[in-house]
């Protein structure tokens, strides 16, 4: 099954391509010691963001979905690969029969370590236009797909509060053996932010966290993200901390350099790295911010 179709922020992934798509730099990475303002000032504008999307989701937080809800199941047959990619990313699909338009009603969201949560489900036909409208449109020479059918499932979807098996319309299409996925839970029963639009003369600055794990306690988030392989102590490594900006529903990592320092030539390679912020209290039913563009992360309990 094929992962998220696009994620609000970059990827590991796409961070690590980035990086190895570089020959060298001259020195350690550009990051200080300690936070800025700057990142200071980042972390504040996102948690209010979130203060507010909670309140407008009726100020509980139990649905949290991290990256995008449509998803594909399986890959795309090479004659109509370049097209249905750039379609289905586009929002471009129409139905070529009539859909189901009734509301099948509550379903179960069933989380990896037991817990379980009823919520409020929407028919095949909002499904579908909810899925066209979060297209970017961005494909005027792609022909839409067909959607030929709609079944109810079910989809695994990563959260805030780690993996969940939530209720999904699956749609099939004309041409191809690939499934198209759309959570159906109700917009009312999730909470979604919306980052700041991006300005390429003012981006945002930091290093993105993409998940954590929490201890038992709820007191420390130990947080994943792309660094550099080796530590302080090599000429091209660095130690990594964290500091937690807190709020009542919500808590931004900040994820501090502290580079070797030594004036040579580094590669451009990255790794995945880890830091133990520690919080003021525990986190509760909060969720976990990365600080770029202000977006959920999945948070799971250590082992």
């Amino acid at each position: 099954m094929a992962g998220h179709l696009r994620l609000g922020g970059m990827s590991a992934a796409l961070l690590v391509a980035m990086m190895l798509s570089a020959c060298v730099q001259t020195g350690p990475p550009l990051s200080g010691e300690r936070v800025t303002e700057r990142e200071f000032a980042q972390a504040r504008e996102a948690l209010a963001r979130w203060a507010a999307a909670v309140e407008a989701g009726g100020g509980t937080q139990s649905f949290v979905p991290v990256g995008e809800l449509t998803a594909q199941i399986g890959d795309w047959e090479e004659e109509v690969g370049d097209n249905n990619k750039s379609a289905l990313y586009a929002g471009m699909l129409e139905a070529a029969v009539a859909l189901p338009t009734e509301v099948p009603g509550e379903a179960a969201v069933r989380w990896d370590d037991g817990r379980t949560m009823a919520v409020r489900t929407i028919s095949a036909q909002q499904a579908l236009r909810a899925l066209v409208a979060a297209g970017d449109k961005g494909c005027p020479t792609c022909v839409p797909l067909r959607v030929t059918g709609a079944r109810l499932s079910t989809a695994k979807l990563l959260t805030s509060r780690g993996p969940a098996t939530t209720p999904a319309w699956e749609f099939t299409l004309k041409g191809t053996k690939v499934i198209v996925t759309r959570i159906a839970v109700a917009a009312s029963d999730v909470i979604v932010v919306t980052p700041p639009p991006w300005d390429s003369s003012a981006s945002p600055i930091g290093t993105r966290i993409d998940g954590a794990t929490r201890t038992a306690d709820g007191r420390q988030l130990i947080v994943a993200f792309i660094g550099w392989p080796e530590g302080r102590d090599r000429p091209c490594g660095a130690d990594y901390s964290a500091e937690a900006v807190e709020s009542d529903t919500a808590i931004v990592v900040i994820v501090v350099t502290h580079p070797n320092g030594a004036a040579v030539a580094c590669r451009l390679v990255g790794a995945t790295r880890t830091a133990t912020a520690s919080l003021a209290r525990p986190l509760g039913e909060r969720t976990v911010l990365e600080i770029m563009q202000g977006l959920p992360v999945s948070v799971v309990l250590a082992p």
